[in-house]
């Protein structure tokens, strides 16, 4: 089931032609865990959603820390969606773990710190009993190397998962050129960041090998880049895209102090940083308490967020956040999507997304009975893309009802 959805959302060529044939390949990559951490900012999402109390939005949930950040905030209602069944499994542990595990201190320890084996008898003595038969199953399954999947979280979750590898591979990649982007970890001040970058890292964007995997679109799959918006993000300079990935590499381990950014974090040792530095918000010690006073607010479903927002009521929703998910649509997807967005959302309504391009795509490939209602904030956007922390797409895009 999970296999043919995703494969509907990922195709956009017939799958006998070359575009069909990546389309195909990148399905049966994303039907696997692909994201152990979302990569977006849900900081800046809840400020664009202006995120309080009472509020229903929906979201597509990827490894649920958006999901688990909002929920902090107190809305009244979150319906998270996601096509992949790992992520749905993940979103579920990390709920049944907010009302189950004694305190925040092992709510981090399984989350923040994900590699200790205490985790492990955590989610057998206490997580477990109490989870869904299908959750339980795809925790307790093995993987290739005859492991448990819950072992992830005794052996560092955020080493695992597709993007957990990629980002593995490129740390090798780095290495076999002499450069070792842990270093970044010790940096203390922007300006050591931006000499790390100019010293160790520019120089790899001009090697020949880097350039060659750059052009690749199935390079981009471990980072949840389907071909079309692999098409989008080379745009700006498809030439040589290697370029491209220096300069929104460069934002984020150049643009924000170590000290704040997670995402960077990340990037450089796939872990969070050390005590004082960023983490989600859902794993500040302050949100513990809230997310186990909300935990039963999010409605978890795994289906298009198109098919679950037909069957919301009209005019009942505060907010949609889509993720970089409309990169992935055909103009027939698109506009099926923003029919039941028009439809569902209130008066004061916000829609919130991302793209692999600077642009968004709607104004271009919405016909205007669908998207006239509707106008990108255009302060609002760009304000908060500067805020983003996750850094690595070209936009950010937030539109509100067209006031009259």
């Amino acid at each position: 089931m999970s296999r043919a959805l995703i494969d509907a959302a990922a195709r956009t060529q017939p799958r006998a032609s070359r575009r069909g044939l990546l389309e195909s390949l990148f399905a049966h990559v994303f039907t696997n865990f692909v994201y152990p951490q979302i990569w977006e900012d849900p900081a800046v999402d809840m400020q664009a959603l202006e995120l309080a109390p009472g509020k229903r939005i929906a979201t597509i949930a990827s490894g649920g820390c958006n999901v688990m950040s909002y929920l902090a905030a107190g809305p009244a209602d979150i319906l998270a969606v996601d096509l992949n069944p790992a992520h749905i499994a993940l979103l579920r542990l990390k709920l049944a773990a907010v009302e189950h595990l004694p305190d925040h201190a092992a709510f981090f320890r399984f989350f923040g710190e994900a590699a200790d084996d205490e985790n492990i008898r955590a989610f057998d003595t206490i997580l477990a009993p109490r989870l869904d038969v299908e959750t339980l199953r795809y925790w307790q399954t093995r993987d290739l190397a005859g492991r448990r999947r819950i072992r992830y979280f005794a052996k560092g979750l955020y080493r695992h998962g597709v993007l957990g590898r990629t980002i593995g591979l490129a740390h090798l990649a780095c290495r076999l050129h002499g450069a070792d982007i842990r270093h970044f970890r010790a940096a203390r001040t922007i300006e050591e960041q931006r000499t790390l970058f100019a010293n160790e890292l520019e120089p790899l964007f001009e090697k020949p090998l880097v350039r060659l995997l750059a052009r690749m679109p199935t390079s981009f799959y471990g980072l949840g880049i389907p071909p079309e918006q692999f098409v989008a993000l080379v745009a700006e300079n498809a030439g040589e895209p290697a370029i491209v990935v220096r300069e929104r590499l460069r934002r984020l381990l150049c643009d924000f102090p170590m000290t704040e950014n997670y995402f960077a974090h990340q990037a450089v040792a796939r872990c969070y940083g050390p005590p004082g530095s960023a983490v989600p918000p859902y794993l500040e010690g302050a949100s513990f308490p809230l997310l186990r006073q909300h935990r039963d607010r999010v409605r978890i479903q795994q289906r298009t967020m198109t098919e679950a927002l037909a069957d919301e009521p009209t005019q009942t929703l505060n907010g949609v956040v889509l993720l970089d998910a409309q990169d992935w649509m055909t103009d027939r997807q698109l506009a099926a999507l923003w029919k039941e967005i028009d439809r569902a959302s209130c008066v004061d309504a916000r829609v919130v997304f991302r793209t692999a391009g600077t642009a968004s795509p709607l104004e271009a490939r919405l016909p205007i009975e669908v998207i006239g209602g509707w106008q990108r904030q255009n302060e609002l956007s760009d304000r908060l893309f500067a805020q983003d922390r996750s850094a690595v797409y070209g936009g950010f895009h937030v539109y509100g009802r067209v006031v009259h």
